[in-house]
């Protein structure tokens, strides 16, 4: 196997991943792919960093040995608990993140410069999001946690009154704060986007990650020479589950579709 044939690693907490995974196969569609979701140990945002950071660099690890061309991890909170110590112990794989593209597109997109953040616990205790924007010139930056988000999209319920209200009570800051745009820092929240648009009101713009870095990938392949030539062959779509494997298959084929097939127990 050439490194070009080489598949791409993605990782996550649990099915949040699989909206950077969806923007990965629509922008690269001839690339395989494994996708890791670890709902054995998850949701990563309650727990303490130390934690967060062994168990991602586990999944880490599984990807490296399976000689994947590129580590994508598609969890906020994992890029923010263990992003260095991830380039560091995979290098020379690349490792791609959601936090600065996501970044990037917000700075493109506010016109009053006041901004958003949402995210677990964690992701927003680690600063991540508020010292990325630093560079930012006259970028005012209110970050909200959000931590039973997760907890209702991993149970499937992505609408209805009791999200809603929640989402009102989380977003509150936010509105007093008049943001125009809002970063969705965690990348379950885009299956949530719905509820979290009608709870902030259409005049503001809601930054998802996912396409973002899936251009990122697309960047570093091309430098690296990494990419798979186009061909007549099917990719191969590869997803494993740390957890109950028909629970993650039934609960990513609504945001998935069929191309998750079958889920295998890691």
């Amino acid at each position: 196997m050439t490194a070009q044939d080489a598949p791409i690693g993605i990782f996550d907490s649990g099915v949040g991943g699989l909206t950077v995974a969806r923007a990965i196969i629509d922008l690269l569609p001839d690339e395989d792919v494994v996708y890791i979701g670890d709902t054995a140990n998850g949701p990563y945002g309650p727990l303490p960093i130390p934690d967060i950071r062994r168990h991602a660099l586990a999944i880490g690890d599984d990807l490296a040995a399976r000689q994947v061309k590129a580590i994508v991890i598609a969890c906020n909170t994992a890029s923010a608990a263990c992003l260095r110590d991830a380039r560091e112990r995979y290098a020379p794989i690349p490792v791609v993140e959601v936090i600065l593209p996501a970044v990037r597109r917000a700075v493109v997109a506010t016109k009053t410069g006041r901004i958003g953040v949402i995210g677990t616990r964690a992701t927003i205790a680690s600063r991540a999001y508020q010292d990325s924007f630093a560079a930012a010139r006259d970028a005012e930056i209110t970050a909200v946690a959000c931590p039973r988000f997760v907890d209702f999209v991993e149970r499937g319920i992505t609408s209805g009154r009791q999200i809603l209200g929640l989402a009102q009570g989380y977003l509150e800051p936010l509105q007093q704060a008049d943001v125009d745009t809002v970063v969705l820092g965690c990348t379950h929240y885009p299956l949530l986007s719905g509820v979290i648009q009608l709870a902030m009101g259409d005049q503001v713009t809601l930054v998802s990650s996912a396409e973002e870095t899936a251009k990122d990938l697309f960047r570093v392949l091309t430098e690296l020479d990494l990419l798979h030539p186009h061909g007549d062959r099917d990719a191969v779509r590869e997803f494993r589950a740390t957890g109950d494997p028909e629970f993650f298959a039934r609960l990513s084929t609504r945001f998935l579709g069929p191309t998750i097939g079958q889920v295998q127990h890691l």
